[in-house]
């Protein structure tokens, strides 16, 4: 399984929180790392998004049609995300369109073995892999996309 982990691009301040809109420079972050990865799709993906106009927002810059999940809210955690994508044995291909700071912690959950404080810029794309090697199950980290880059 593919899970891609990408954090909302750059929104404006204010409240209510979920209406929080992309500022012209998050619509161009989330344009350009979408179009990095629509480049490198992967075979069947499954794109989530929690329901914030934020994450909707960067998610429609790669994919019209995604599937918007109220337990990866802002208040959700890494068991939400986890539940949400069947990671690690899920078939295909997960990109969830999130928040930190589970998305974080997510991310040092899969490569260090314990959730900790890890911060994932905003905008930016973590694509991570599973694979059994000599009976062994790894986690790959494939790449790590900050959209100031892309």
């Amino acid at each position: 399984m593919d899970l891609l982990l990408w954090r909302h691009a750059e929104a404006v301040e204010g409240s209510p929180d979920a209406a929080r809109e992309l500022t012209e420079r998050g619509l161009k972050q989330a344009q350009r790392t979408a179009a990095w990865l629509e480049e490198r799709r992967p075979k069947r993906l499954h794109v989530l998004a929690s329901p914030t106009v934020r994450t909707r927002q960067t998610a429609i810059a790669f994919a019209r049609e995604f599937e918007v999940v109220p337990s990866l809210s802002p208040e959700g955690g890494v068991a939400d995300i986890l539940a949400a994508t069947g990671w690690p044995d899920s078939r295909g291909a997960c990109l969830v369109v999130g928040h930190q700071p589970a998305l974080g912690r997510l991310a040092a959950l899969l490569l260090s073995g314990t959730e900790a404080d890890w911060t994932i810029k905003k905008g930016a794309l973590w694509w991570f892999t599973n694979r059994v090697r000599n009976g062994e199950t790894q986690t790959v980290l494939r790449a790590v996309v900050p959209p100031d880059l892309v």
